[in-house]
């Protein structure tokens, strides 16, 4: 089946997502989430976007990008290409980090930008990750409240608090106040299959299965013990391709602790 021919807008602003390859994961610790920021950084020296907003999850990528001296496609090529030669150089990997084809779609009006900053922002709190988007280290969110500090200078704050209020302060409360209202639309998103979510599901659950009769222990022993909980922890990011929201879910394991191996 050929591709479905990929929209461009007006605005030059796009919602884009990134995934990786084969669902796997993108970021295994925050020291690749910096560099992806970095990275970030240094293609945005160059004038080639403007950066509105971004949120890195576990195993995609969420970014409010609008082209400047160079247009989408080559944009995200640049910074795929670059991260994806760190991440398999750390890893002693060769192959795709990145699912071969970025989404995305044009955002034409200063009202979806806005909502789609605010569903961006929102996405961690739509992944039971954290219950506020304050609470999210590894997205835009903090940098717009002030409350986080924009370290590689890849913001474009003023320019969307400005739709809001040009009194700044005023700007924010606003902003704030509309990132929690609930939203019932659609937007551009990583869609999981039910089949996919099954498969990773049964997958998990069979590795539990296999270890506990090694060990010869019930499943809360191993739980409570931080040896082997680590121990069926490594068991699950080497023989699955399962986020870490996903093994922490379906195996009832705390997700810092599934985080930290």
């Amino acid at each position: 089946m050929p591709r479905k021919a990929r929209v461009y807008g007006n605005t030059g602003i796009y919602h884009v997502i990134m995934r990786g390859n084969e669902r796997k994961l993108i970021f295994h610790d925050d020291e690749d989430r910096e560099r992806f920021l970095m990275i970030m950084e240094q293609k945005k020296k160059f004038k080639e976007f403007k950066l509105y907003a971004y949120c890195l999850m576990d195993n995609h990528i969420h970014l409010l990008i609008k082209e400047e001296e160079d247009n989408i496609s080559r944009i995200m090529k640049r910074i795929n290409t670059s991260y994806a030669t760190y991440y398999n150089k750390k890893y002693e990997r060769i192959g795709h980090v990145f699912q071969d084809r970025y989404k995305s779609e044009a955002v034409e009006d200063d009202t979806y930008l806005l909502e789609v900053l605010r569903y961006i922002h929102n996405n961690p709190v739509k992944a039971n990750i954290v219950n506020m988007p304050l609470k999210y280290p590894w997205s835009s969110f903090n940098i717009y409240c002030g409350k986080g500090v924009d370290q590689y200078n890849l913001m474009e704050v003023d320019e969307v608090l400005g739709i809001y209020s040009e009194d700044r302060v005023k700007a924010i409360d606003l902003m704030i106040d509309f990132t929690s209202m609930q939203d019932s639309k659609n937007f551009l998103d990583i869609i999981e299959d039910d089949e996919g979510k099954k498969a990773e599901e049964k997958k998990i659950h069979e590795i539990i299965e296999v270890f506990l009769k090694k060990e010869d222990k019930a499943y809360e022993e191993v739980k409570n013990n931080k040896h082997l909980r680590n121990e069926l922890i490594k068991e699950f990011k080497q023989r699955t391709n399962s986020s870490i929201r996903t093994i922490a879910r379906v195996s009832g394991i705390d997700r810092n602790s599934v985080q930290k191996i």
